[in-house]
């Protein structure tokens, strides 16, 4: 049968259910795809081998004295290294933090492991999830599979690379400022932020207590919603984790976009000067597309994304701060240079900024609120161009991005590729949607990846 690479997870678990292949056949082929091309692409910071083949043979001897066992059982999924995995390093690209090593699982990789999934190592990230690629840090930085030459974006970055190489189907991601939408639309995958709240954090080692997202980056739509469907839910160890009822997220997918309103914001971002003719052609064509298959788009009204971006920097700034200011000042030199940069831009941050920047806050999540009351989701930009050339980046990069707005607000979003651009890099589009309607923006989501024609795309080595 075909390699894992090219089999999606429903596909795998059926024919795990039929018996045309097992979990030890699928891991095995993962990792000798990992150790075959990851020497170029670095998307692994500790790769697990024999901790996944032994899950693994377990996940079948499980197989055999049950057929009733969740889709995502024996299937091999990969970590961004701020997860806390037991007995594997939680590294964060750091020096700081080499020799930590966890004795219990964060929860949703809890959850991963309840509904059977096999851990296959953590990820590449940014250091603490703010730096950037650097050469003072453990590991080399991920590059991009669809052309070395090109970073992957952040700080997932591990995270978009694993799905792009082929390496797994699904990786978690953490997102403060789009470090799930930006590598999931450079690296042509799917990049899934829940509503904040919707997935534990707990475990995770924070960016910004009020800004942070746990959720997937997948090779489909499809794959996204599993995953969500098994990390959703409440947690009583994470003081912000919510009680909103978990949706079902799966059986909606297919429902198309007939009659569904699509907000289009006008002038969010379509007169930023980093916004390429490239990128802004594809997206008019995923619009056309959508309003073809039967969904009325709207203009609606959305404050500039310098607002966004504004309130958003100073919240990130001063909570990052406080969570590093013990360190910064006992261990500064274990920091890599770029990111103690990064971190001492909140020690500026004065409590009335803070307090100001909720409060901005608060006023934009109401003018998003007010738009989503007009159509079901909104349409809009996650990054302006297709991946920049890798770049050790020694000072701030104004990135083409439009990420900060839904991180600031907590409102779900998802990343979906909607084609290649005429170098052969991925472009996507951004899909928002209600607080805790991931289901409406997953459905819309898997419209546009089958309007487009993305789910026919090879990865980039052809398979």
């Amino acid at each position: 049968m075909r390699g894992s690479p090219e089999l999606s997870i429903r596909q795998m678990a059926s024919a795990l259910r039929a018996g045309k292949t097992t979990s030890e056949m699928l891991t095995r082929a993962a990792l000798g795809r990992i150790r075959a091309m990851d020497i170029d692409i670095h998307a692994f910071t500790n790769l697990d081998a024999s901790g996944a083949m032994e899950a693994a043979r377990s996940a079948d001897m499980a197989r055999a004295e049950s057929a009733d066992l969740p889709l995502l059982h024996g299937i091999a999924v990969a970590i961004k290294d701020v997860y806390d995995v037991a007995g594997l390093p939680t590294t964060c690209q750091s020096w700081l933090s080499l020799d930590y090593v966890p004795e219990e699982d964060s929860t949703p990789v809890r959850r991963l492991r309840d509904a059977g999934a096999i851990i296959l190592g953590k990820l590449a990230t940014h250091e603490f999830a703010i730096g950037a690629p650097s050469p003072d840090l453990p590991f080399p930085a991920a590059r991009n599979p669809w052309d070395l030459a090109h970073i992957p974006g952040g700080s997932s970055s591990g995270s978009g690379a694993a799905i792009a190489a082929g390496f797994t189907r699904l990786a978690l991601g953490t997102c403060t400022g789009g470090s799930i939408l930006i590598p999931a639309a450079w690296c042509g995958a799917v990049g899934l932020k829940p509503t904040y709240g919707r997935v534990s954090k707990h475990g995770v080692f924070p960016l910004a207590w009020t800004l942070d997202h746990c959720g997937p980056l997948s090779r489909s739509v499809e794959d996204a919603a599993i995953a969500l469907q098994v990390l959703a839910g409440h947690d009583p160890l994470d003081p912000a984790s919510s009680t909103e009822p978990v949706d079902d997220y799966c059986t909606g997918l297919e429902q198309g976009v007939k009659g569904l309103t699509i907000g289009v914001p006008q002038d969010h971002f379509q007169s930023s000067p980093q916004a390429s003719p490239t990128f802004l052609s594809a997206f008019d064509r995923t619009a056309a597309l959508l309003a073809e298959a039967g969904a009325r788009p709207i203009h609606v009204s959305l404050p500039h994304s310098q607002q966004f971006l504004a309130a958003g920097r100073v919240i990130l700034s001063a909570e990052m701060f406080t969570i590093h200011a013990q360190d910064l000042r006992s261990r500064p030199l274990d920091y890599g240079e770029l990111t103690a940069a990064r971190l001492l831009l909140g020690a500026t941050v004065s409590s009335e900024d803070y307090l100001n920047a909720l409060r901005v806050r608060r006023m934009l999540a109401a003018r998003v609120d007010a738009a989503l009351d007009r159509c079901d989701v909104l349409l809009t930009a996650i990054t302006l161009d297709t991946a920049p050339r890798f770049d050790p980046m020694p000072h701030f990069r104004h990135w083409p991005v439009q990420t900060h707005a839904f991180n600031v607000t907590g409102h779900p979003a998802i990343s979906v590729p909607v084609g290649l651009s005429p170098q052969g890099l991925p472009l996507a589009v951004q899909v928002v949607g209600r607080y805790f309607d991931e289901a409406r923006i997953l459905q819309v989501a898997r419209a546009i990846e089958r309007l487009t024609g993305w789910e026919n795309q090879l990865l980039p080595d052809g398979t």
